[in-house]
């Protein structure tokens, strides 16, 4: 009897693995078909997205952009009118005129500079990146250059440049600097940049980064950050309080 209890006893145990096997086995299938029913339809919405959009649609192909030499003229008139323009604000300035702040909480002329200083370097290294990672003549996503220029030539909205480099503090001045030192690094930056533009070769339209502007938009950004800074040093020799 004893026997035959034991017996009993392991084949329920037995019978128990085998419909926990089974069960899991069931799960496992049941995850596995959900999964496949959640990739085929993200599939689905993005094929007919990109379908309706007109830039991955296989049967249409993609038509890459050249840099034009009208391309190279317009980027070349601003960045070389940008940089006269910041050199005419801050000619001959003193000490105190570099230095004066309207108040605690906004920038003086240096740090205004060191800022700008501080953005070509960021662009400059972008555009470098973009550079070595080649080109991308078939990138499905030209973005058009209208969403690059100055659409807020009054300066009527907020923006604060320096939260596209949060968490670190990159973009943020120190003020250390003399403000002709700054100038110098400026003027040593923007040189590099028109020098390149004038001789080379490439077409700067097929390199991107970040999956956004192409290179052209990216210079682009470099002189409506300048025209935009430069705006800011007006309003701060503007003030009422400015040292004469």
């Amino acid at each position: 009897m004893l026997y035959c209890h034991q017996r009993q006893r392991r084949d329920t145990c037995t019978n128990k693995i085998s419909v926990d096997k089974k069960m899991k086995g069931d799960v496992d299938y049941l995850k596995l078909i959900f999964m496949k029913i959640i990739l085929i339809t993200l599939t689905l919405v993005f094929g007919l997205l990109t379908f309706g959009n007109g830039q991955t649609n296989t049967s249409k192909p993609v038509t890459t952009p050249v840099w034009t030499e009208a391309d190279r003229k317009y980027l070349l008139d601003n960045l070389i009118r940008t940089k006269k323009q910041l050199i005419d604000e801050t000619k001959n300035l003193t000490k105190k005129q570099w230095n004066f702040k309207p108040n605690p909480d906004q920038w003086s002329i240096n740090q205004i500079v060191e800022h700008i200083d501080r953005y070509e370097l960021i662009f400059m290294h972008e555009i470098s990146v973009a550079f070595q990672m080649g080109p991308i003549p078939d990138f499905p996503e030209h973005l058009p250059d209208s969403m690059f220029v100055d659409h807020d030539p009054k300066d009527l909205k907020k923006n604060n440049t320096t939260d596209f480099t949060k968490p670190f503090t990159i973009s943020v001045p120190i003020g250390n600097n003399e403000g002709a030192n700054n100038m110098i690094w400026f003027n040593k930056m923007r040189d590099e940049s028109i020098d390149y533009l004038k001789s080379t070769t490439q077409n700067i339209r097929i390199h991107y980064i970040n999956f956004g502007p192409d290179m052209h938009q990216k210079f682009m950004m470099i002189f409506t950050h300048t025209d935009r800074h430069i705006r800011q040093i007006k309003r701060v020799k503007a003030n009422p309080k400015y040292p004469k």
